[in-house]
């Protein structure tokens, strides 16, 4: 009588109640945390090639050339230049007002053409110029790409000191980091917590050797904090940064390969 009742019990269902396969039960993850890395904050995927940036200007030796930028809801500016392999010898101001210059920025290069001049300027959301000066000789003209900066490099500057540690570096205090020869290009970022910004940043091949240098001033240092890129072709590499401030005047660094 059990097995009959069932069996009616059974038949009484829809057909497609009866034969309903019961869904796959997904089993709850038990995981702390993801396994995946975070990726480090990298100028690296814009490019630096000066059509990509703007059209070229020329600028002959001992001769200047002003960029203009009015949009204030802008603020970083991309700077590039570059020699046909000749010594480069540059001064960078950023002009806001007839007679307030915020940041001064002085480069070396001994060879334009394997590494270029390629930086960050702040311009304070205001209207602002940018002047482009070469102090080489009438010999030595150079090309020069100036706009405002696209994603990510127009947010890279925040993005660095947000997700790595920095090196804090006293006024008069020297900090070297040397790269292999795998690494193709490193990224810097100096800055400080409002404070005058006075350093030198500078990439050496061999003992002391220089093959490019940054001075920059600024007299606040977290506005127009300071983001160069350095191509390190070859082997021997090392960043140096030269903290030129007095010793109440310290600076940050963020220095890594791109």
């Amino acid at each position: 009588m059990k097995i009959s009742a069932k069996i009616l019990a059974l038949c009484a269902l829809p057909a497609t109640a009866a034969f309903t396969v019961p869904s796959k039960v997904t089993k709850p993850s038990f995981a702390l945390h993801s396994t995946a890395e975070v990726p480090v904050p990298s100028g690296g995927a814009v490019s630096w090639e000066l059509p990509s940036i703007s059209p070229i200007k020329r600028v002959e030796g001992e001769s200047r050339h002003t960029f203009n930028f009015g949009d204030i809801s802008s603020e970083v500016v991309q700077v590039a230049m570059k020699t046909s392999g000749r010594p480069m010898n540059a001064d960078i101001e950023v002009w806001i007002g007839p007679d307030w210059t915020p940041l001064q920025l002085k480069t070396y290069c001994d060879d334009g053409l394997v590494r270029p001049m390629q930086a960050l300027v702040g311009t304070r959301n205001k209207a602002a110029q940018v002047e482009i000066r070469n102090t080489g000789p009438y010999e030595f003209p150079l090309d020069v790409a100036c706009s405002y900066a696209k994603a990510p490099l127009k947010d890279i500057r925040n993005a660095i000191p947000a997700s790595n540690p920095p090196r804090y570096i006293e006024g008069g205090a020297i900090y070297s980091l040397p790269f292999d020869n795998t690494c193709e290009q490193v990224q810097v970022l100096l800055n400080t917590d409002s404070r005058q910004l006075n350093a030198v940043v500078e990439l050496l091949n061999g003992p002391n050797n220089i093959k490019q240098q940054y001075e920059i001033f600024t007299n606040n240092g977290l506005l127009n904090s300071l983001y160069v890129v350095f191509n390190t072709p070859g082997s021997g590499n090392t960043v140096r940064v030269k903290n030129l401030a007095p010793l109440e005047f310290p600076c940050k660094a963020f220095i890594s390969a791109v």
